[in-house]
């Protein structure tokens, strides 16, 4: 069965299938805002925090990629990536405007491959974007904690994700 989140109280059904914590994570594929691929998930030298927002250009997604910029400045061991549906040079002129240079931000427009993650909006006025989510992935590429935000305008748990984050490092 397709999992659902809430855009502003309404459920919306996403496209993918639903991971379980102790999975292997998919590969999947991102264009970052130097038109650069880049592959998340699967096994890594760093922990992996992989942020799925719809778009920069919202008050909620620009609010959370700011603080998981601030939360991991100076961590060793650990790579976030931000992915949205924004073109790389929306990203690129969103991370100057805002000296976003902790995380890595990138764009699943070319492969829409975080389906692989279930977190591609299936339906409603959202088709097509992804849902709000954090995925941790442990260095040998298993899925270790998922945080699929139950209410799209809302922010996820730092807290929670950081502290996962500690406990792998």
């Amino acid at each position: 069965m397709a999992q659902t989140v809430n855009l502003k109280g309404n459920p919306v059904t996403l496209c993918g299938p639903s991971l379980k914590v102790g999975d292997p994570a998919p590969v999947a594929y991102v264009v970052t805002k130097d038109l650069q691929e880049m592959a998340v998930g699967g096994i890594s030298d760093k922990v992996q925090i992989i942020v799925t927002v719809p778009s920069l250009d919202t008050p909620v997604c620009e609010a959370e990629t700011k603080r998981f910029n601030e939360l991991v400045a100076g961590m060793e061991g650990v790579a976030v990536c931000v992915i949205s549906m924004d073109l790389p040079f929306a990203q690129k002129r969103f991370c100057e405007s805002f000296n976003i240079g902790n995380v890595t931000v990138a764009s699943d427009f070319r492969y829409r491959d975080m389906e692989k993650y279930g977190v591609l909006v299936a339906e409603g006025v959202l088709k097509g974007i992804l849902a709000r989510a954090v995925f941790v992935v442990d260095r040998q590429g298993k899925v270790a904690y998922i945080q699929l935000v139950p209410e799209i305008t809302q922010e996820p748990d730092y807290e929670e994700v950081l502290a996962k984050v500690k406990e792998l490092l």
